[in-house]
């Protein structure tokens, strides 16, 4: 099925992924990935997005972020490439497009999906075999949560918060949770739901949204045109 047009909804979590063209490295050295970083931080500030969870694989970088307003999540993507790409083409000497397409983005239920999409972010360089734990990849979120090192990129939400009372429980609490692998199948459906723009929650959740929104949110079923339910 085609992917819906882009759904941001302010104060809602949405799942982004940018990747390279054709799969082409974005970072090659540790200096890309700090300019990334603090640009990332400058974008996420000024536009009012908080970063919740990231990470930075060579070819490609998920966010898990809530805009405050509609506009301000393509407005930090935009703001990012304005300053990254040409740091980039000028550094390698090449020119172009560095991005394959426009960024794509899920709607986070919070309730049911928020942890389980921190631990898919966090987890990504592992499942990749760049490393063997997740601590041991320095360019994700996971050490901030896990206590290891503190990020000025990450701004808490409130499902980590909800972990414990202080910041010792929240962090081990954080850990014990991402200790165990995610499955195939909470791969599976965190990744169809971010590549093709679908919401990820409750049967509930997504009633609810579409009919907030006033917005087709899902695939219509064949055949069947999409109608918004109104109150009798």
């Amino acid at each position: 099925m085609a992917r819906l047009p882009r759904l941001i909804v302010p104060s809602q979590p949405h799942h982004v992924i940018q990747t390279g063209n054709n799969d082409q490295p974005i970072f090659h050295d540790a200096d890309d990935y700090e300019a990334f970083h603090g640009w990332l931080r400058t974008a996420a500030k000024n536009h009012k997005v908080a970063v919740h969870a990231y990470v930075l694989m060579p070819n490609h970088l998920h966010l898990l972020v809530t805009p405050s307003d509609e506009g301000g999540l393509g407005q930090m993507m935009q703001w990012i490439g304005r300053y990254y790409v040409p740091y980039f083409n000028q550094k390698y000497s090449r020119t172009g497009t560095l991005w394959n397409g426009r960024y794509k983005t899920s709607l986070i239920d919070a309730d049911e999906y928020f942890m389980l999409c921190s631990r898919y972010i966090e987890s990504n360089p592992v499942r990749n075999g760049l490393v063997s734990r997740a601590e041991d990849y320095r360019w994700s979120s996971y050490c901030h949560h896990a206590g290891i090192r503190s990020d000025g990129l990450v701004i808490d939400h409130a499902q980590f918060w909800a972990l414990g009372n202080t910041p010792f429980q929240r962090e081990a609490a954080y850990t014990a949770l991402s200790e165990p692998p995610l499955t195939a199948e909470q791969i599976d459906v965190i990744g169809k739901a971010l590549l093709k723009g679908w919401p990820l929650g409750s049967e509930q959740f997504k009633t609810a949204l579409q009919n907030k929104v006033k917005r087709q949110v899902l695939p219509a079923k064949r055949g069947r045109p999409f109608k918004i339910k109104t109150e009798p």
